[in-house]
């Protein structure tokens, strides 16, 4: 669907209730966190982080306002990348009797704070199991605080957790429920992101906004709207953030442009990059954003016949001076995403990642079992023209 013709005038747009953009904020999390406090007892909350950021005093400022707020606080730091089932359960069973749940990481920590919000919630009978699929069931959840350390996911404003459910799968619970009370994007808290994470995170909340403009189904005028200022955001910063770490500005602009990216695809979702970058991370464990950025130049290219137009318009957004008729801007943006990974140091082929040839049509077969994710793809996907794909990207 292109932004020229008439968008469906009926549309449900998912949001988190409130968000708040402040460097050093986390420092005052407990002040935050006042609006959750049981009005007797001791309260207590539980923060699920993973262990390098826990021994990294980063989460520290956020402990110690707690604390001084009156908050009793455990620390669940067992999260890890593409979080299991165990994990999961783990920190749900140390949720139990708390009044309010945080998040502080990147995606996997904050998906798994989310589906532990429900689990731990007093009274809920619902199990893990129960809750895989859109919106499978009514659920309800432990006061949510959201804190992503990452400029990528987005999940902090989304309503979708990931987890992993066996050696090479993985699964997705979509449920309103798991949409935060509370998102809180600290610029300082990203400061000390390395090179290749900043640029992996940032062009993963790069797809998340090219996806969401092209998505076949439920695009709409709002994601359309956020899609597109992520896109500017996101692009006139990345290079920054990867170059000048220290840069609270583009760091600022990063997590808001990630963030709005989120908001656009939690409403018009994703389709084939993320559906062929999932085989990458559950069999070879490469990072979710990495996964990305692989296939990207090489999903728009199979795209374009369905999706020139829309992508001539984000050209417009991501490259000012882009000009001419439709193929011509079409042709900058992929132009641009072909020099991505090398512009921002990231390997540019799978075969850069020890990824052998003769795995690309298991990734083909497993890519399709991501209809969820396919079915909002602009153009139809086959199981060989995900081979193409992964041969291009090869």
């Amino acid at each position: 669907m292109s932004s020229r013709s008439s968008p469906s005038p009926s549309f449900l747009f998912n949001a988190v209730r409130r968000l708040e953009v402040a460097a050093g904020a986390s420092a005052r999390l407990g002040d935050t966190a006042q609006a959750w406090k049981p009005a007797s007892g001791p309260a207590q909350a539980l923060v699920v982080t993973d262990a390098f950021l826990h021994r990294s005093g980063l989460l520290a400022p956020a402990l110690q306002s707690l604390a001084a707020a009156g908050w009793q606080v455990r620390v669940y730091d067992g999260v890890l990348p593409d979080p299991s089932e165990a994990v999961v359960l783990a920190a749900a069973e140390l949720a139990r009797g708390v009044d309010l749940v945080i998040g502080f990481g990147g995606g996997s920590s904050m998906d798994t704070a989310k589906v532990v919000a429900v689990l731990a919630r007093p009274g809920n009978t619902l199990t893990l199991a129960q809750l895989y699929g859109v919106e499978s069931v009514r659920a309800e959840r432990l006061p949510l605080i959201q804190l992503p350390t990452t400029a990528g996911t987005g999940s902090e404003v989304t309503r979708i957790a990931i987890l992993t459910t066996g050696e090479h799968t993985k699964a997705g619970i979509v449920n309103s429920a798991l949409l935060a009370d509370h998102v809180l994007l600290d610029a300082t808290l990203t400061l000390g992101l390395p090179p290749a994470v900043t640029a992996a995170t940032g062009i993963d909340a790069m797809v998340h906004a090219i996806e969401a403009y092209t998505s076949a189904l439920k695009k709409n005028p709002l994601s359309d709207l956020l899609a597109r200022e992520a896109l500017r955001l996101l692009g006139a910063h990345l290079l920054r953030a990867v170059e000048q770490g220290s840069d609270v500005t583009a760091r600022e602009q990063m997590l808001i442009g990630a963030m709005l990216a989120g908001m656009a695809f939690e409403n018009a979702p994703v389709a084939a990059v993320h559906a062929l970058a999932y085989p990458l991370g559950g069999v070879y464990h490469l990072p979710h954003g990495l996964s990305n950025a692989l296939v990207l130049p090489h999903v728009l290219r199979f795209n374009r016949p369905a999706a020139e137009p829309l992508y001539a318009e984000l050209a417009e957004v991501l490259l000012p001076g882009a000009g001419g008729d439709d193929a011509s801007r079409c042709d900058a943006l992929l132009t641009y995403a072909d020099g991505l990974c090398a512009r921002t140091g990231l390997p540019a082929r799978l075969r850069d990642c020890h990824i052998p040839a003769d795995a690309l049509p298991e990734l083909a077969r497993q890519a399709m079992g991501q209809q969820r994710l396919l079915q909002n793809n602009p153009r139809p996907v086959t199981e060989a023209d995900a081979l193409a794909i992964y041969q291009a990207a090869w």
